[in-house]
């Protein structure tokens, strides 16, 4: 990670602050879906889990722009669009795994047990329904596959940023883990988790681009422009 160059708490309280994009009844459906089997409070087991869904959307655009440079290999801006579409991917990707493997790092030190809907087989019930969902998305328009994953992020960054304010506690918490440091050397873990909100941020940031919505990017002190797709 590169270093952070910007004051973390004042970007969380901008997120809370920030009033939620007006979600399509696609995502409203899958946030109460979520709810209704996780339950509305934020804990680290759901968080988790949505944590393991983050990077297939990502996988999904992959796929699809190899087959549209399969098919369009003359053609040198779509070429461009689609390589530089799949390099930003793979690195939401590894994101999304960072993310995954500090949050199991902080059940770790805190003894907490994942909950019911993370024993097997429900998680991977819940990943294959939506890998199909994330692959037919992309494949009907890579653009409503964007503008979902911008929902969802902005998502994230929202329960992230509501999720830190409501545990002080962790601001006293210091990092043990090497795991976690390497993603991130930080005093405490609420600035671990303040890291993973603005993470997000960026994820949904570029999604917007990505859909064409480049007026909804939420820009902040430390993240230069070149930073986006």
């Amino acid at each position: 990670m590169e270093e952070v160059r910007i004051d973390l708490k004042k970007e969380q309280k901008a997120s809370l602050n920030r009033p939620r994009y007006n979600y399509s009844m696609i995502s409203r459906i899958f946030f109460f879906k979520m709810d209704f089997l996780t339950g509305k409070e934020t804990t680290l087991s759901k968080v988790k889990l949505i944590e393991s869904l983050a990077s297939i959307p990502y996988r999904a655009w992959e796929m699809r722009q190899y087959g549209r440079l399969t098919n369009n290999y003359k053609n040198l801006s779509l070429i461009k669009e689609g390589t530089d579409i799949i390099k930003w991917g793979r690195e939401a990707q590894d994101n999304e795994y960072w993310h995954l493997r500090v949050v199991e790092e902080k059940m770790r030190e805190d003894g907490e047990k994942d909950a019911w809907y993370l024993t097997p087989p429900v998680p991977y019930l819940i990943a294959t329904s939506y890998i199909i969902f994330s692959w037919l998305l992309a494949l009907f328009s890579l653009k409503q596959a964007f503008l979902f994953n911008a929902e969802f992020e902005d998502h994230a960054e929202h329960v992230y940023a509501q999720f830190v304010e409501e545990h002080p506690e962790w601001d006293k918490q210091e990092v043990k883990s090497s795991l976690v440091k390497e993603y991130a050397d930080l005093p405490s873990w609420g600035y671990v988790f303040r890291l993973i909100g603005l993470d997000e941020r960026d994820h949904r940031n570029n999604s917007f681009i990505l859909a064409g919505r480049p007026e909804l990017v939420v820009k902040y002190e430390g993240m230069p422009n070149s930073d986006l797709v």
